[in-house]
């Protein structure tokens, strides 16, 4: 098979030459920017939302690539027709962006130097999450609490997120298979690592976390597209541990897998602990309006 195809700073180069070096700000301190975007049927799926905040955390971080969005879309483009070229026509590729301040100076002589922007793709690691549609996902509210607003605004989607890591491997610890739910300095439910939290009550439809509270999710948004088209309200407000615990149905929505279903809370069952007939109903849904059947595409593709 052909070397898939990466961007790094004005150049399209072979994958395995997209480096970047031991000095650069984004290594040195995880000071990166970064958007994660998937296919569907070799399309990108929601490129401009994705863009769009990607040109916000430019704005908050005061980084400033040579290139421009509109260029930036068009390289996401290129990259992908080229490369998914090399994969089965029925499989599906994620898309990574990242931009980085470039050297750090006290590494590099006393000089800065230009914006690191790099692109590359990769083939959806389905067998991550394939059987997760069918079993659910299991959480865990760990002690490693979410970053609070005064370090940086939660709409910054970065790469400093080492509490993340350390909040994942202690709910592994104490309940293998579950990732970790991040909670505010008040004890109130924010997130998970890498995805947004909703809870459906039979009484009262989907309620999350206040959205300026969290970070705003492309899947979270298309989530409630797809739920208006089925009727089902959407609510914000603060939720506590105990408030989810008592939810008919959780699930957690993130871009490569979409959608899945929360089926245990702090080694609790949720509900009857089985996926439920909400989260079938919407990921029907959009398995038709992307035009996969996605927990089908996971299933084929778990292991290549």
């Amino acid at each position: 098979m052909d070397e898939p195809q990466a961007y790094l700073t004005g150049r399209y180069v072979p994958l395995g030459q997209a480096t970047i070096a031991v000095n650069d700000t984004g290594f040195v301190l995880g000071a990166a920017v970064t958007e994660q975007l998937r296919t569907f049927q070799g399309r990108l799926f929601h490129l401009e939302d994705h863009l769009r905040r990607l040109q916000h955390s430019l704005e908050i971080t005061g980084i400033q690539p040579a290139e421009t969005i509109p260029q930036m879309g068009e390289i996401a483009e290129h990259l992908v027709q080229t490369n998914f070229s090399l994969v089965d026509p029925a499989d599906d590729l994620g898309l990574s962006i990242f931009v980085t301040p470039g050297p750090y100076a006290t590494l590099n002589e006393g000089s800065g130097g230009p914006v690191s922007l790099g692109m590359h793709t990769y083939r959806l690691p389905f067998g991550l999450w394939a059987d997760r549609y069918h079993t659910g996902q299991a959480l865990m509210v760990t002690d490693i609490l979410q970053t609070p607003s005064s370090c940086w605004p939660p709409e910054l989607k970065c790469r400093s997120r080492m509490h993340y890591f350390l909040a994942d491997r202690a709910a592994a610890a104490a309940d293998p298979g579950a990732r970790a739910i991040l909670c505010d300095t008040s004890g109130h439910v924010l997130e998970a690592t890498t995805a947004n939290l909703m809870a459906y009550y039979e009484k009262e439809g989907f309620v999350t976390p206040p959205h300026d509270q969290v970070l705003p999710g492309i899947s979270w948004s298309s989530l409630l597209q797809i739920a208006d088209s089925l009727g089902l309200s959407f609510h914000e407000r603060p939720l506590l541990p105990a408030d989810v615990a008592a939810a008919d149905e959780v699930m957690l929505s993130s871009t490569p897998f979409c959608l899945l279903p929360v089926t245990r809370w702090n080694r609790a069952a949720i509900g009857d602990g089985q996926p439920g007939p909400v989260f079938r109903r919407l990921i029907a849904a959009w398995s038709d309006l992307v035009g996969v059947d996605i927990m089908g595409q996971a299933r084929q593709f778990a292991r290549r």
